[in-house]
């Protein structure tokens, strides 16, 4: 029996779990030819893009009814250390007891986590990186009611307006507006984006930054550009030009970073600490390491890395599971291959806006790139659950990332239809 051992139950390892299973299926292998095993401390796969979003106990799915229909072994446990050489992972299980994990192939798909900051009073900040960030962020907003009226109690400060603060920022908006509707207050709902650099959005380029302005004007989102966060406490931040902003909320969205699990795997990194990988997604000096999802500094076909996103874990994860059956089996591999390059960027009240390829162009906006983001973010991303045929059909690398949506062409994605249509 040979074995493959996936590390991380996000998107990108779980499809790199279900791909190696429908790649052994269509090898006519049987699970005592090729046996899939996946380590994740959580029970779920979270669905991390909606984290910015209300209510966020409700956004996973139960790792069980995808992998258990397939025959995927789920081990349930938190990864110390992975060694290489003997081909080994060491784990520490939730009663505290260590054991080692063994493999003939692995898949590292450990996934991203936020930089946090080092600055005097980190743990007054919040975030939206994990399940339980997004629930302490959402329970600590419907407390707001209940503090002592202030002038900051219906602030929040959001530090970073990259692709995420961005989203962050203009849902909170409604958030907080609904939260201070619970009492009769004089205090403002604010929310001010605090960012570095001289504009918004910096790594979103200039494409979608007159409609990301707009929609900021028209929620009264406030911009402190060119300054950072020096300190924060319990009733505000302290920026680094000196000023203050009273707030009782402030949130932390700046800089991502791979799983530290890379620096166990030989091989070259980038600035975000994503192993350099093959066209088959094989780390480059570790032949018996995949790496998908955040962990990979996978090429896309214009031969630029990819984003850290769902939009390339998925597919990452099926080529990579594909490719790691097919290593062990003997069967040809396959190059990895993105579709195109699109953002879809959640505005709140005031929409969104889609744009496509690396340059950013934008094709729809407003309520109609809304509706492409949820249907992204709340349909086309969710996988199957408790039918295996389902989940294996969606486990094909040659499958859309996005599912088709009504008129569209066969094959073609959600946001490739969006797209297509607007011309």
């Amino acid at each position: 029996m040979s074995d493959v051992l996936v590390i991380g139950g996000g998107f990108a390892g779980v499809w790199a779990a279900a791909g190696a299973v429908r790649a052994r299926r269509a090898a006519g292998a049987s699970p005592s030819d090729l046996r899939v095993t996946l380590v994740s401390a959580g029970d779920d796969i979270v669905i991390r893009p909606r984290m910015y979003q209300s209510d966020p106990d409700r956004m996973r799915v139960p790792l069980d009814r995808i992998l258990g229909p397939i025959g995927v072994r789920r081990v349930a446990a938190t990864v110390t250390g992975i060694d290489t050489g003997a081909r080994r992972v060491h784990v520490i299980g939730r009663d505290g007891s260590t054991t080692e994990l063994t493999y003939d192939r692995l898949v590292l798909a450990a996934g991203s986590r936020l930089i946090r900051p080092d600055l005097l009073g980190t743990e007054h900040l919040f975030d939206v990186d994990t399940m339980p960030g997004a629930a302490r962020l959402h329970s600590h907003l419907h407390r707001l009611p209940a503090e002592a009226p202030g002038a900051g109690r219906f602030t929040a400060v959001v530090v970073g307006a990259g692709f995420t603060g961005i989203e962050v920022a203009t849902e909170l908006v409604g958030r907080l507006r609904d939260v201070a509707a619970q009492v009769d207050a004089a205090e403002p709902v604010r929310v001010v984006l605090v960012e570095r650099e001289n504009v918004v959005g910096p790594e979103l380029g200039e494409g979608p930054r007159p409609q990301i302005l707009e929609a900021l004007a028209e929620l009264g989102v406030e911009q402190r550009l060119g300054v950072g966060a020096e300190s924060v406490g319990p009733a505000g931040v302290r920026l680094s030009d000196g000023s203050e902003i009273a707030a009782s909320t402030v949130i932390w969205t700046a800089g991502m970073a791979a799983s530290p699990l890379t620096a166990d795997v030989p091989g070259e990194r980038d600035r975000l600490g994503r192993l350099h990988v093959d066209e088959y997604l094989r780390v480059t000096g570790a032949p018996d390491v995949y790496a998908a999802g955040d962990t990979s500094a996978a090429l896309a076909l214009d031969g630029h890395p990819v984003m850290q996103s769902c939009q390339h874990a998925m597919p990452q994860g099926k080529f990579a599971g594909h490719n790691v059956a097919a290593d062990l089996l003997g069967l040809q591999q396959v190059p990895f291959a993105t579709e195109p390059y699109v953002t879809c960027l959640d505005l709140g009240a005031a929409g969104a806006v889609l744009t496509s390829g690396r340059e950013r162009t934008v094709r729809k906006t407003g309520q109609e790139a809304k509706d492409v983001k949820h249907t992204i973010t709340a349909v086309a991303i969710y996988p199957p659950i408790d039918d295996a045929e389902a989940i294996l059909a969606r486990a094909d690398y040659r499958s859309s990332t996005w599912r088709g949506s009504a008129g569209s062409r066969p094959g073609e994605t959600a946001v490739a239809t969006a797209v297509r249509a607007s011309g």
